[in-house]
């Protein structure tokens, strides 16, 4: 029986042949049950990373984001893909400087600098995305679709919020739907400061883990980190939109604070089906500033 922590005979047959030699393998996988990523060293001191997607809609969309808009984001700024394969849902990927923000302890100036060029970093992404024909079509309803899954989360939860919960959040889903047309952009879709990197060495930020990316609002985008990093540090907020170039509009201010409810349900649904505590106290922790009157 293979080990779960190395890949797959095929995969490393597939590995090497694309990189023209066999590489010494580290699983570096997060510590949840669909994370799959691997360390690749090669003489020279060269670092790729391995990542098998969990589901073929992530391979794809990562796959393309790496293609088409993350090239924007200059070296650093996001992996560079080297290699994909279909038939594995594997991507080979150049490393990205530094940690994840969520793993370093920081001066708050430096927390500053990294959330300003994150900012930027996300601006190049949005505008670098293809958003013609059906994808424009996609991120023109996507605002729609967000409420429309509400109910279904819910549902799922069942016991998980209290009736009181359940309202408030049918109440801002609903109120999602009557907002007017807001900015669109090819989004990260997971874009928090787990996915965000630093380099301290190089005072670089860098943006990683596509596989949620997909024409959406613009607004979206800022939801996770809304519910996470920027929690009472308004100086933080202020730094990523001077990066991004503008502020949100009032609407896009109120569609975040409705897209946080939505994603509190979310949370407290997979996370703990994931194993992912950090998702789940995300959740917990936006639906109680949520009931407290507190919009993010």
């Amino acid at each position: 029986m293979t080990n779960p922590t190395t890949p797959s005979p095929a995969l490393l047959t597939w590995v090497s042949r694309a990189l023209g030699s066999r590489p010494f393998v580290q699983d570096v996988s997060h510590p949840r049950e669909n994370s799959r990523v691997w360390r690749l060293d090669l003489p020279g001191a060269v670092r790729l990373f391995l990542k098998v997607s969990p589901k073929a809609v992530m391979y794809e969309r990562e796959t393309l984001a790496l293609r088409s808009a993350a090239p924007a984001l200059g070296a650093g700024g996001a992996p560079q893909l080297r290699a994909s394969s279909a038939e594995h849902l594997a991507l080979l990927m150049t490393a990205v400087p530094g940690r994840p923000l969520r793993q370093l302890t920081l001066t708050p100036t430096e927390e500053v600098r990294a959330h300003r060029q994150a900012g930027a970093l996300m601006a190049r992404f949005h505008a670098a995305g293809d958003l013609s024909g059906p994808r424009r079509a996609e991120a023109e309803r996507a605002l729609q679709a967000a409420a429309d899954g509400a109910d279904r989360l819910l549902a799922t939860a069942g016991g998980l919020l209290s009736v009181p919960e359940q309202k408030l959040v049918r109440e801002l889903a609903g109120q999602l739907r009557a907002l007017p047309p807001l900015p669109l952009a090819y989004i990260h879709g997971d874009a928090w400061d787990r996915n965000l990197m630093w380099s301290s060495a190089q005072q670089q930020a860098g943006w990683i883990d596509f596989e949620r990316s997909r024409p959406a609002a613009a607004v979206q985008d800022f939801v996770l980190m809304a519910c996470s990093a920027w929690t009472d540090r308004p100086d933080l907020r202020a730094a990523c939109l001077q990066g991004y170039g503008r502020n949100l509009t009032p609407e896009e201010q109120h569609a975040v604070g409705c897209l946080a409810a939505i994603d509190a349900v979310s949370c407290l649904v997979w996370g703990p089906r994931l194993d992912d505590p950090d998702v789940t106290a995300r959740g917990r922790r936006t639906l109680d500033r949520l009931m407290a009157g507190v919009l993010v």
